[in-house]
Order: C-alpha cells, then structure tokens, then sequence
C-alpha cells in the first residue's frame, strides 16, 4: 500500500497536463500583475491595527525590527517557493509540488489543507470587510436591519448579507477571466497602497523624536498558560515568552508574521503566467519587499506620533491621528482597510480554487471541476462552488475564533515546499531551474525550522481543530480519491496491459 500512497507526479507529465484544451488555463499574468496580487492580498487591516497593537503589548518602538525579522523569515519560504513556481509552473502552488516530491498522499493532504487554508480566511475577511463598511454606512445615517447584519451579536436570525455578496461579486469576476480579475486587482491595490502612503506621508509631520525613547523596552516576563488557549510550546515544555526587551522583538516577530501571509497566493497562479520562469520570482520576491518596507515604515510612524504605552489595542493608528487633533485620518483609514480587504478576498478566491482545480485534474476530487469555461478559459465550476459554499459560510457563521486555521495552514505549506525543493534538488538535479534558491540546504532548513517554531507558539486548540480537518481528509482520500487518481488508474492499466508490477512513478 505504501507504494500507491506515496507514487509522485513528475514534473514532465505535470507540465504536459497542462496542454490539455479542455483543462488548460489560459496565459495572461506579467511579473506586474504577480507583484499587484501578492501586495493586494498581504496588505489588509493589519497594516493598520496590528503595528500599533505589538508596539504597546511586545516590542516598543522596537517593532520595526519585528517586522523586518517577519520579513526575513518569510524570505525563506518566498525563496523556496520561487523555484518551485518557475521550475513547476502548473496550477496548485504547495499541492502540485509535493506531489512532484513526497507523494501523492502527502499532496493529498496539503491540498486539502489549502482549500480550507484559503476557503476560510475569505470568509473572515468577508465579514471583516463586512463589519467595516457598516461602519461606514452608520457614519452616514445608514442602517442595515439587525436580521442582515451578521450574527456576531445577534440574538435571533442572522445573515451577514453585506459579507455573502461580496464573495458572490468576487466570485462572478474571477469567472468572467483573469484579465478581468487583474485589471480590478490593479486598481484596488493602486487605491490600498496610495491610502497607507498618504497615513505614512501624512503621520511623518507629527513624529516626536521624544517617543522612540527607549527604542527596546525593559524586559516583562509573562505568566505560562495552562489551557487550550495556551500555545502548544508553553504546554509542551512550560516556556513562556517575554514581552519588551529583546525577546520581546521576537515575540513580536512571531505576531506580526501572520501579517505576511499571502504572497504563496502568488505561486497558484504559475500556470496562467505568460512566462513562469522569469515573472515567478520576481512577483513573489517583489510583492514581500514592498510590502516589509510598507509595514516598516507604518510602525515607525506609529511609535513616533505617540508613545507606545499609549497606543489603544483596537484602532492605534487611527487613535493616534485622533490624539493629535486630526480625527479625519481615521475616516481615510476606515476606508483603506475596506478597499484593502476587497482584494484580499479576490484572490483568497483565486487560490483556493486553483489549488481545488488542479486537485479535480489529477482525479482525487471530481474531474467534473477540472474542465475550464470554453470561452472565459477560468475554472468556472470549482469558482462556482467554492464561491456559493463561501459567500452562505460568511453570510451565517462568526468565524473569529477559527481565523488562526489559516495561519497553522501556511505554515503547514511552507515546511512541505522548504523540503520539498532538496528533495527535487536531489532526486532531479537535470531539471532546468530558472531560479535556483541560495545557499541549499540552509535556505530550506532554516525555513522549516522557523516556520516550525511558529506553529508551536499557535494555540493548543488550533493544532485540535487542524488534526480534525486532516483526519477528515484521510477518510475523504481512502473512500474517493486513491480509488479515482489518474495516475493510479494508468498504473494500473498498465499493469493489465504488461502483465507484470507498475512503476511508482508516471
């Protein structure tokens, strides 16, 4: 069993899968519009809550640092995942290369994980965008019925009908073509990025030097945990972490990452990219640099407008404006946050069913879902669903409490892609790689081991909550789709064929 369970894909009939009329995307991504969707989706409201939030509870002035570390650490995994996308330039990101590398079952797994990954941040950030332009609405005089309002506070029927519809717009835009979807792409990021900078540019006028004083903060040791709530490290080996002084910065660090998740998103889209070689690495690459030097200059902004002892938790930046005698920036941020998490959405969207597409194309879901619309060339059908099955989970379900899925999910994929590229480095070292990631086996080590050390530092519940989605995986794979692989099935006919065993490998 162990062999049909771990049988891989190789590169050459991954690529050729893709030259298939009926399930080939269609080329139309530049290095641009790679770099547009990776800011759009790691540019949301964190930019503008979670800088100022850290300051006060972890690193002090500090927190610049912080992010410049989050920075690196994500540099790794953007390392790696730049040579699997222009080496493997097929749909399907973490699933499509571990399944070039470690198998089919442990492809089975990672997508699975990324369908819900993907399908679960979109709906936490539909309610959250939801939940904003409520507040816009109630700031002109405009109320929504209490029954459509979401069911966070409701106490009969609720239906978040604002958060529904926009998945349901998003989900319409990706079917109607990828040049459709990058051209709003474009525009919303261009209007995201000129509100940050205006907050950047404008916020720089009142920094008081008087506030970066001290820049590291006097160490605060924290009480270790002893619940679910607890990370599983504190319950694991009773270590707590250390809020303020250097450790702080690292704490910190380990916070604000979450902030930069999205740029794998980028990866999903290989097999749409007129030239994956080139354009991969420069879209992953170049969309985490912009957006580390946009995070870095907001939390200098913030600390040096106002002390971080006095930054507020829920709205820093907009309470620092406030504090200066310049309430409106707070308007202008309520409405960058809103744009933000519009394109945030979009491609969640995107990636979520790129990866259910090229999953249905190998057979382990439905090969229903892996023919593409004829004329829009967009995979229509696991868009659709997806995109129904999202907009009724947002429209009914408060999903606050499960938003860290998301965050154990990356970082799941980012340890399958680090060893995946030294598996590949090994087993095909005749491969072209247009980009090859620096210092092998260091770079992919040091990947996993960080991204490792923040799994750790996750809730206990959350690791609960991701054991059940992966066990309910492992039933779906056995009861459908080992008996339905398309590779299984040709080896299979092979064997009838030949009369003698297959090889592992097609």
């Amino acid at each position: 069993m162990s062999r049909t369970l771990f049988r891989t894909k190789n590169v050459e009939q991954s690529i050729q899968d893709t030259e298939e009329p009926e399930h080939a995307l269609k080329k139309t991504l530049s290095a641009l519009d790679l770099t547009v969707f990776g800011v759009g989706v790691i540019i949301g409201t964190g930019i503008f809550v979670l800088t100022g939030k850290v300051a006060k509870e972890n690193a002090g002035p500090a927190v610049s640092l912080s992010f410049v570390l989050a920075g690196v650490v994500c540099a790794l995994a953007a390392l790696c995942y730049a040579e699997f996308a222009s080496t493997v330039p097929v749909a399907g990101s973490a699933y499509t290369f571990s399944y070039a590398t470690l198998g089919e079952l442990p492809a089975w797994i990672i997508g699975w994980d990324l369908v819900l990954e993907f399908a679960l941040g979109t709906a936490v950030v539909a309610v959250g965008w939801s939940g904003y332009i409520r507040s816009l609405l109630d700031n002109a005089g405009w109320h929504l019925p209490a029954a459509l309002g979401g069911r966070e506070g409701a106490s009969g029927f609720g239906f978040d009908i604002l958060a529904a519809a926009l998945v349901l717009v998003l989900t319409a835009i990706l079917v109607l073509g990828m040049r459709l979807s990058a051209r709003v792409t474009r525009l919303v990021v261009a209007i995201k990025v000129a509100v940050v900078l205006i907050v950047i540019i404008g916020g720089a006028f009142f920094i008081n030097a008087a506030n970066y004083k001290p820049l590291v903060p006097k160490p605060q040791a924290v009480p270790a945990g002893s619940d679910l709530r607890a990370p599983l490290i504190q319950l694991i080996a009773g270590w707590a972490p250390s809020d303020f002084g250097v450790l702080g910065i690292f704490t910190a660090a380990s916070v604000v990452f979450f902030a930069f998740i999205g740029f794998d998103i980028v990866a999903t889209t290989a097999e749409e990219t007129r030239d994956p070689q080139r354009d991969m690495p420069r879209g992953i690459l170049g969309s985490l640099l912009i957006c580390t030097a946009l995070y870095v200059a907001v939390s200098i902004v913030v600390t040096g407008m106002q002390h971080y002892s006095d930054l507020t938790v829920d709205a820093p930046l907009a309470d620092a404006f406030k504090a200066i005698g310049h309430p409106w920036f707070a308007g202008v941020i309520s409405f960058g946050a809103a744009i933000g998490l519009t394109t945030v959405c979009l491609i969640l969207l995107l990636g979520q069913s790129r990866v259910f597409f090229a999953m249905s194309r190998d057979g382990l879901l439905p090969r229903f879902f892996s023919r593409v619309h004829p004329r829009f060339k967009t995979p229509h059908r696991p868009t659709v669903l997806l995109g129904v099955v999202i907009a009724v989970v947002s429209g009914f379900t408060s999903l606050s409490e499960l938003a860290e899925l998301v965050n154990i999910g990356t970082l799941f994929a980012f340890i399958v892609v680090a060893i995946g590229v030294l598996i590949l480095r090994r087993t095909r070292p005749d491969l072209h790689r247009a980009f090859r990631t620096p210092f092998v086996p260091v770079v992919p080590v040091l990947s996993v081991c960080a991204s490792l050390w923040l799994m750790l530092n996750l809730p206990t519940e959350t690791w609960l909550r991701f054991a059940v989605w992966l066990i309910i995986g492992f039933v779906v794979y056995f009861l459908y789709g080992r008996s339905h692989s398309r590779i299984g099935q040709e080896q299979r006919a092979a064997v009838r064929s030949a009369g003698q065993p297959g090889n592992d490998t097609v």
